[in-house]
Formats: structure tokens, C-alpha cells, sequence
């Protein structure tokens, strides 16, 4: 059996404005596109370990962190390769200090997010029942 592919990525959300952060990768397979804050957990992380480094590594200092939650677990079908989401909730926007990783980053809403997405961000956020938790989650955050 091969090794299994854990990754993780963020999607912060700025309470105060009600948007959230996508950043454009500058390389790769996926170069263009927009996704999420993350990566790859590295030997001996944990999703969140990983996603810790990831954050910093690719977007530098940030605001505290008010509040995470998962959001969905992508499993593929020969299940060596899994993906968590997490919204992470934050108080205000803020610029991020990119990593060579990435070329661009932009604050914004779900239906106004831009394009190309990655075909991950893309499955994820046209998902009906993702959209619900989303949306859920987006209406009880005023009260954090």
C-alpha cells in the first residue's frame, strides 16, 4: 500500500467583512489557480501541525485566530490521499505576506471568489450541503 497524502487547508474568515482569503499559486500543476492557505503534513504532524506551519510559511503574521472548525475531510478513492478543510475565523482582514509559493491573494465573498479556482476549492465550495454548513456557520459568527 502507498504512503497516504495528508494535507490541510484554511479558509480564513474576516468577520467584519464577511469575506474570506484565497490565495493564487505562482508554480506547479496548479499554477494560477486560486485556493486555499495549507499544504502537506510533513513526518510525524498532525493535520493541525501541519496547517499551523502552513499558515505561517505561506501568509506570515496574522490576526489571532478566533475560532476553528472543520469543515470537510476529502478522502480519494484509493484512499492514500486526504484533505481537511477548516475555516478559520478571524476578526479583520489583513494583508498577508506571501511565500514564493504564491502570487497574489484577494479578500473575498463566496459567489465572488475568482477564477480560475482549484478544482478542489471549486468542488468544495459549489457543494450544496458545504454551502449550508458554510452559511451556518457565517450567520452564528456575529455572535462570537
Amino acid at each position: 500500500m502507498r504512503d497516504q497524502i495528508v494535507c490541510g487547508g484554511a479558509l480564513f474568515y474576516a468577520k467584519a467583512t464577511g469575506r474570506f482569503l484565497l490565495l493564487q499559486k505562482s508554480s506547479g500543476k496548479h499554477k494560477y489557480t486560486w485556493s486555499l492557505v495549507g499544504g502537506t503534513s510533513e513526518a510525524g504532524e498532525t493535520v493541525w501541525q501541519a496547517l499551523q506551519r502552513e499558515i505561517y510559511e505561506e501568509i506570515g503574521d496574522h490576526p489571532p485566530i478566533i475560532k476553528t472548525l472543520p469543515i470537510e475531510t476529502f478522502v480519494s478513492n484509493d484512499e492514500v490521499f486526504n484533505f481537511h478543510t477548516y475555516l478559520c475565523v478571524i476578526e479583520n482582514e489583513f494583508l498577508p505576506v506571501l511565500s514564493n509559493e504564491h502570487s497574489g491573494w484577494c479578500w473575498c465573498t463566496i459567489d465572488g471568489a475568482p477564477k480560475p479556482l482549484h478544482q478542489g476549492l471549486k468542488s468544495s465550495l459549489s457543494n450544496r450541503t458545504i454551502r449550508t454548513k458554510l452559511q451556518t456557520i457565517f450567520d452564528l459568527v456575529e455572535y462570537m
